[in-house]
């Protein structure tokens, strides 16, 4: 039954299932590598943050948001609008989202013959530019519950330069 011929294809099938392996390891490795670990002037793939060390870090300065609005470029916020085109307009007209002309200042869910979510509509306040800003950094969390779908922009600058974009419009 095993004759010298099926040792052989069997012996080759092995080893080959093994160069096969063999071959697939070694181009993962090469293609997910952090390159860490081995000799000098490697980095860390990443920090974990523990507390300790004794250093004292310098505290982070915060800014307020209407200074940076104050600094902002509207020309940089009318590019970053157009992240906003897709369902809100400037001419006065509702699209999926209501029109954004004149927002800043205005009431929270007080544009007429747009359908507000329940939540939006019963928020009360005004659009001032740290609002505008609480809610372009996370729609979600500022008032939970609302219609929108966009994630939000998650740089304060992004922000700033449109909020002081909308200051522009509708005046």
């Amino acid at each position: 039954m095993f004759d010298t011929m099926t040792f052989t294809k069997v012996a080759a099938g092995l080893c080959g299932t093994f160069l096969v392996f063999l071959l697939g390891g070694w181009a993962g490795e090469l293609l997910y590598s952090t390159g860490g670990g081995h000799g000098e002037g490697h980095d860390q793939a990443y920090v974990i943050e523990t507390g300790g060390g004794g250093e004292s870090a310098e505290p982070e300065v915060q800014v307020d948001f209407a200074t940076l609005v104050a600094e902002a470029d509207p020309s940089k916020g009318e590019k970053v609008f157009g992240k906003c085109k897709a369902c809100h307009k400037l001419d006065g007209t509702n699209g999926t989202g209501p029109h954004l002309d004149g927002v800043v200042g205005r009431a929270i869910g007080s544009v007429d013959g747009f359908a507000y979510s329940d939540a939006v509509a019963g928020h009360g306040g005004d659009w001032t530019p740290e609002n505008l800003d609480h809610w372009l950094a996370n729609p979600k969390d500022f008032i939970s519950g609302n219609k929108m779908s966009f994630a939000g922009l998650k740089k304060v600058e992004d922000r700033a330069d449109l909020v002081a974009y909308l200051q522009t419009t509708g005046q």
